[in-house]
């Protein structure tokens, strides 16, 4: 069907692993005509968990793009991981959609990774909706969890139906004031949630307080103006079976019908933001703009590589010349598809707030910006710093370039998977954001790229920096026949601010250093910066200004003035109360309540500061934490062996902080720099 616009609906099914958000894609798709048969996660059957690596560990590891039209509208449901390890999918999805939809296990309730997607989707200022799913499971107290969710997510959560029967069906609380529910009662949920919606009208309110109700059709503009400002956060009850011997499913043709007519449009929706140097564009989901539009998944199979679009503004047709990047020559797509989970059918253009495939393009990346007009576009979006790391080697000799050639791709597929090469301690190290992240990426490059490797644990990343001033010089002579070399460098070495790196400033008087020496002076500094010298970690966030100096009209050269310049500052720097840096985690670990007071205690003696604790349902506790990250290179074995297997931890980098002093002289001590020819 042709749709525009106005008639999109986009959706991100976010929640922790175990919601049923698969599933519920599925029974959504299935009552969407989409599908004939709801597909079952547990047989690798579901049109969204597709890959071979999702087959065989039964879980979602990739957002997965589905799509049905219904009611006149084109409805696009992006399938998000719900495992911690594998946010970096679902974080990703957020900027494609209009509103996040946070599924909730009805047995569990609230737990982990649910708040930290739900408060995700608030920061990227996205319309946001609950749906409680499972409702038809046994011994379930509905009414508290809907408690816990105001108290959690704020007073705006409010139900716009309710169960009936036992969660044998829904009762729609939004339109009618009368009903048999399972709690609470249907004319006070329905006068709760036309009180919110009618309070961002005046005209609508004055009228509701005139004549006491307002009808359902004046309702759907202001409802979606108030779930787009944050006013609003509708909570929903569903319950999806895909098993053999049941295939219903309760509320979820309900919940398709409050997508499509109260769900805010990407013309209604909160716009993206994009910068271009200091300047920020705000696109506009309007078809007749010039295009823009960013890829937000990124798959490589044997077919080539896979980019999926949001057109954020203009139309994008197939034959449609755009720049991506900060290309200065445009590309032609070639061909457009429509996704189905796995299946793919070509269309011929996409408008403002559709989701499109392209395929074969070679200049695509994670958030490539593709648009009508050139200049350099990126989008205004930011993830976690992956932290888990592992350090890696080819197992057999000459498969160096047949690993380098597989974490490109991967690090292209993955938002939260970074590669880094140390020159320091010459490792090769793979970050994610926990053990089974690395595991599965381990495994994919065995499988699917066939390159085995050894793993041991990483050097922690130190950094290195000052806490005072101090002067530093040096005068580089050398002479080996012919022309010498001479150069002398006075410098001033000061903390910086923080994040600055390095302020490098001019401050002679005359000519006692020639001005064109300067920048290999300033080469030097940064090179002396780069190899570290208290543990040979990376200096940062240093003022360095150079006062005085001498040259020699003969035998001043670059490289005279490059080496005198780095032993300057060397100088200044071991003067100037050097000091190392570690990184510092934000961890929350889930455990149960009998556990709470070992894993706090092994925090602390981790050198960790407790952040605070959250009882959670399920006899279950949230520990959050400020750990040095050298103290958790084993912790996932550890909070095993502690917990029987039922502890959970998550960590990101919060900052980076000073290393006590005896901490400080074993790393020290332990460094070993290599002899630097004069």
């Amino acid at each position: 069907m042709a749709h525009t616009t106005n008639d999109i609906r986009n959706i991100a099914l976010i929640g922790h692993g175990g919601s049923g958000k698969t599933s519920l894609t599925e029974a959504l798709l299935k009552a969407g005509g989409a599908i004939h048969q709801a597909g079952q996660v547990e047989k690798g059957s579901t049109v969204g968990d597709h890959t071979d690596e999702e087959k065989e560990h039964s879980r979602s590891l990739y957002s997965a793009v589905t799509h049905c039209d219904y009611q006149g509208k084109r409805i696009n449901i992006i399938d998000t991981p719900g495992a911690a390890d594998f946010s970096g999918q679902s974080i990703a999805a957020l900027p494609a959609v209009e509103t996040a939809l946070l599924v909730i296990n009805a047995t569990a309730g609230i737990e982990p990774n649910a708040r930290r997607l739900f408060d995700r989707a608030r920061t990227a200022n996205l319309a946001r909706m609950i749906v409680i799913n499972k409702i038809d499971s046994d011994n379930l107290d509905l009414s508290t969890l809907v408690d816990q969710l105001r108290e959690s997510f704020g007073s705006e959560c409010l139900p716009i139906n309710l169960p009936t029967g036992g969660g044998s069906g829904v009762v729609d609380v939004l339109n009618k004031a009368e009903g048999e529910v399972d709690f609470s009662s249907v004319e006070d949920a329905h006068t709760a949630i036309v009180d919110q919606v009618v309070e961002i009208d005046d005209a609508l309110m004055e009228k509701y307080l005139e004549q006491g109700e307002v009808s359902p059709d004046e309702l759907q503009e202001p409802f979606r103006k108030a779930m787009s400002q944050g006013h609003l956060i509708p909570i929903c009850f569903t319950s999806s079976r895909n098993h053999d011997d049941v295939q219903a499913s309760v509320g979820v043709r309900e919940l398709l019908d409050i997508i499509a007519n109260l769900l805010p449009s990407p013309v209604e929706g909160n716009p993206r933001d994009f910068s271009s140097g200091e300047d920020t564009i705000t696109a506009e989901a309007d078809a007749s703009k010039p295009a823009l539009a960013h890829a937000f998944k990124i798959a490589i199979d044997r077919f080539g590589r896979m980019g999926v679009l949001k057109v954020h503004q203009g139309t994008i047709n197939k034959d449609t010349p755009l720049f991506v990047g900060d290309a200065r020559k445009p590309i032609k797509l070639g061909h457009l598809y429509a996704l189905q989970g796995k299946d793919h059918v070509e269309i011929n253009s996409a408008v403002a707030g559709d989701i499109c495939a392209i395929m074969k393009i070679e200049e695509v990346h994670q958030n490539s910006v593709f648009r009508s007009d050139d200049g350099d576009l990126t989008l205004n979006m930011k993830f976690p710093e992956p932290m888990f790391g592992l350090a890696i080697a080819a197992r057999k000799r000459g498969e160096e370039g047949k690993i380098s050639e597989a974490l490109r791709k991967i690090e292209d597929e993955e938002p939260l998977f970074k590669v880094e090469r140390n020159q320091t301690t010459h490792e090769l190290v793979i970050y994610g954001m926990g053990e089974q992240h690395l595991r599965i990426i381990l495994e994919k490059m065995l499988k699917k790229y066939g390159v085995d490797v050894e793993t041991h644990a990483p050097k922690i990343a130190y950094k290195e920096t000052i806490r005072g001033k101090g002067e530093g010089h040096h005068r580089h002579k050398k002479q080996s026949g012919g022309s010498g070399q001479f150069g002398e460098v006075y410098c001033r070495v000061e903390p910086s601010d923080p994040g600055q790196g390095l302020d490098f400033v001019n401050e002679l008087v005359g000519e006692s250093i020639p001005r064109q020496y300067l920048p290999a002076i300033r080469k030097g500094v940064e090179q002396a910066m780069s190899e570290g010298t208290l543990a040979g970690c990376p200096i940062q966030d240093v003022r360095v200004a150079v006062y005085d100096g001498k040259h020699h009209a003969v035998d001043s050269k670059e490289v005279a003035f490059l080496t005198a310049g780095k032993k300057a500052f060397l100088d200044g720097f071991h003067k100037a109360k050097p000091v190392l840096l570690e990184p510092i985690v934000h961890v929350e670990v889930v455990v149960p309540n009998s556990n709470m007071g070992d894993i706090n205690g092994d925090l602390s003696g981790k050198r960790g500061r407790i952040q605070g604790t959250d009882m959670l349902p399920g006899d279950m506790a949230c520990i959050t934490a400020e750990v040095p990250l050298s103290e958790m290179m084993n912790y996932q074995s550890q909070l095993k062996s502690v917990t029987g297997g039922q502890g959970t931890y998550t960590m990101e980098l919060s900052h980076y902080d000073a290393v006590p002093g005896n901490v400080q002289q074993q790393i020290v001590a332990s460094y070993k720099p290599k002899a630097e020819e004069d």
